[in-house]
């Protein structure tokens, strides 16, 4: 006779389980937790601890509570408040005066801090409150709803009004368009929407999307790296680098 086939786990059931699990390890020596039968496999009857299901519950009521019930223009969900245990929070920007820019967690803060960081240490140095993260949801149209998300940033917004043209000299767009490139594709300039934002920069894919993982490992690994990272020093006028700059540029352009 064959065997029945289990169940997928819910979101549910799969936050109630990894919580039970850690911590019924914290309880544990670290030693017996690694030798522990229990976190080899796990008895389906398995009762999960009424604190565990109360902190699980309290989560996910907290989250539901901070979503704006819509997504973005890019398709990540858009969230009424930031800093409130929710997915955005403010984030230190290293090297700059920036020390509270509100963005998603998570690979979508990787890649937007550095966008950050090279922008301020290529294009113009950043004062305390230029670089602006999450913005409230009302009111906001088109690619800049992506600001609601956690997922876009403006810099400068100031020095850039949305709808002016021509705010770069041509060193400064050279820069911007390395940066694009260096990013592969996954943030996109709002200087190239037929809505021209020149002070918005936005994630360009979904939460679904693993290029977004995999630029921000290889940042990551770049930061570590000595050598490497924003702040060094980089020929942006390199053939190869200008030629996928170029590449992107009119990729991006035509898809407006």
């Amino acid at each position: 006779m064959s065997a029945t086939p289990a169940r997928p786990l819910s979101r549910r059931g799969f936050l109630l389980r990894a919580a039970a699990v850690t911590a019924a390890a914290a309880a544990l020596p670290h030693s017996q937790a690694l030798a522990s039968p229990a976190y080899a496999a796990e008895p389906r009857d398995y009762t999960f601890p009424k604190a565990v299901r109360e902190g699980v519950a309290r989560a996910e009521a907290r989250n539901e509570r901070l979503l704006a019930g819509a997504r973005s223009a890019n398709g990540w969900d858009m969230e009424t408040a930031a800093d409130q245990g929710g997915s955005i929070a403010a984030r230190p920007v290293p090297g700059t005066p920036v020390t509270d820019l509100q963005v998603r967690l998570g690979a979508p803060e990787t890649v937007l801090v550095h966008l950050v960081r090279r922008f301020h240490y290529e294009i113009a140095e950043l004062q305390p409150g230029e670089a602006v993260g999450w913005t409230a949801p009302k009111g906001l149209r088109g690619p800049a709803r992506n600001l609601a998300s956690g997922t876009a940033v403006r810099i400068r917004p100031g020095h850039y009004p949305p709808g002016t043209k021509g705010g770069y000299f041509p060193l400064e767009l050279a820069v911007l368009r390395d940066i694009l490139a260096e990013l592969d594709g996954v943030v996109r300039w709002g200087g190239d929407d037929r809505a021209v934002n020149e002070a918005l920069f936005y994630l360009a894919v979904g939460p679904e999307d693993t290029r977004l993982t995999v630029v921000a490992e290889r940042l990551r690994v770049g930061e570590a790296t000595a050598g490497e990272g924003a702040g060094t020093l980089v020929d942006v006028h390199d053939k190869r680098r200008r030629s996928a700059a170029d590449a992107l540029a009119r990729h991006q352009r035509k898809a407006a």
